[in-house]
């Protein structure tokens, strides 16, 4: 049977507590009880003669939920309390608690259980997983692999995406770099050329193993992946380390050893704070929030998600950061359509960058690489106007924006996504922290 604790509350008359916990050791070991509030119907200093069993008291619910968990390591809380001690966002953060335990959360009507780890490999892993989607999340991973790979470690990045293929298979990012023909040949053959694992083994220059996943759950959860098999690939190729990169706010079923989580700076204060975004921060070990400038954020709301994520980890290393575009090929002298997927708010921003830094002359950009019937539109309307187009490796990089460049004869040239160090803790020393925590890890399992 498995190890329980139940969440009890004062609204409850504690002879029908009782009969509840009664009940409840037909399917469970119920060891303890947390007391989490109320004294409508009993004396707050009620104890384990009343309920007949340890009760865990706190200053709050979530006080004595920890300490519960702490002392006596569940496999489930089964929640047996009531509005109004706990509100539905409580017992959000309670789950919360919970799964960054490994422990099940039961009530009434729902149970939340832990994001299964459906293996685990031989190479220690680096987990980066983000709060939703265009957060950032592969353009930082492609910069950790880099950043790595330029130390010296070996490094091979687990991408899944929801356009990965249907077998996972290996890019040798480190032996060959794919071009936009390349990408426009693999798409002719039916793939998404812009997916993931293309963009990491373009922008990185490592190893990249290439996987699907469909669905999402509220914690993190994968309905459907080959991830696992993509693991097991991984593993053959005698690296250093495993980057397993999350899609949308999907987190890889892969035991990680480390984690660096990436927050939408535009996202605001619900995404860490509200549902399970207090799980994603419990299991971080940095904290990346990217696009941290104005005009996205203003620095109140910065600062109010920054206050946010350290009421729930006080001591998580944090950078802030943004994203500047690098060309991977010489445009200078050229007159470039730029199709992106960042934000119209930034666009004027990231035109500036490009003109003084390559030495360009942006005539026209897109913020519709996601909407294909947009982009084709931004496309015809600046037809003639340009010699060059800049790309982001991205949604429709290279089905519309290359495939259209192919048509006129031309040329396509990817752009990368670098981060840009704002302020906090520094995003190197993160990634150093990290790979380190990640080795220690994996010894320790190991051993």
């Amino acid at each position: 049977m498995s190890r329980a604790v139940a969440l009890i509350d004062g609204e409850h008359y504690p002879p029908v507590v009782r009969f509840a916990l009664d009940s409840l050791r037909r399917e469970h070991d119920v060891v303890a009880a947390a007391f989490i509030g109320g004294t409508e119907k009993v004396d707050a200093t009620a104890s384990e003669d009343v309920y007949g069993l340890p009760v865990v008291r706190g200053a709050d619910a979530r006080a004595a939920v920890l300490k519960a968990l702490e002392r006596f390591a569940p496999d489930v809380l089964v929640d047996l309390s009531d509005e109004p001690i706990l509100s539905a966002a409580d017992r959000f953060t309670l789950a919360s608690l919970a799964l960054a335990r490994g422990v099940a959360y039961q009530g009434a009507d729902f149970t939340f259980e832990p994001p299964s780890a459906e293996c685990a490999t031989i190479t220690a892993t680096l987990a980066i997983i983000g709060t939703g989607k265009r957060v950032g999340k592969t353009a930082v991973s492609a910069y950790v692999a880099r950043s790595l790979a330029a130390r010296g470690r070996k490094v091979v990045v687990l991408a899944m995406g929801r356009g990965g293929p249907a077998q996972p298979e290996v890019i040798r990012g480190d032996k060959v770099a794919l071009t936009t023909e390349d990408l426009l040949a693999l798409a002719a053959k039916g793939a998404h050329a812009a997916s993931d694992n293309y963009e990491d083994a373009v922008m990185s220059r490592v190893p990249t193993v290439g996987c699907r996943r469909c669905g999402g759950g509220l914690a993190g959860q994968t309905f459907f992946s080959n991830v696992p098999e993509g693991a097991r690939l991984a593993d053959t190729l005698s690296r250093e380390l495993i980057m397993l990169e999350g899609s949308g706010a999907a987190i890889p079923p892969v035991h990680a050893d480390a984690s660096l989580l990436v927050v939408g700076a535009r996202q605001g204060v619900p995404y860490v704070r509200d549902y399970f975004g207090p799980y994603r921060l419990m299991r971080a070990d940095g904290v990346i929030i990217a696009g941290a400038e104005q005009p996205l954020v203003e620095p109140e709301a910065l600062h109010a998600l920054v206050s946010s994520i350290r009421r729930i980890r006080e001591d998580v290393p944090l950078a802030l950061t943004t994203f500047r575009p690098k060309p991977l090929a010489d445009i200078a002298g050229a007159r470039v359509f730029f199709a992106t997927t960042a934000p119209p708010l930034l666009l004027e921003t990231l035109r500036a960058h490009l003109e003084e830094t390559c030495g360009c002359q942006v005539v026209a950009a897109s913020t519709a690489l996601s909407d294909r019937a947009a982009l084709r539109a931004d496309l015809r309307a600046h037809a003639g106007s340009f010699d060059l187009l800049l790309t982001e490796l991205k949604a429709a990089a290279i089905d519309v924006v290359a495939a259209a460049g192919a048509e006129v004869g031309v040329p396509t040239v990817l752009c990368d996504n670098e981060p840009v160090t704002l302020g906090g803790d520094g995003l190197d020393a993160m990634i150093d922290r990290a790979y380190r925590l990640a080795q220690e890890r994996h010894r320790l399992r190991s051993s």
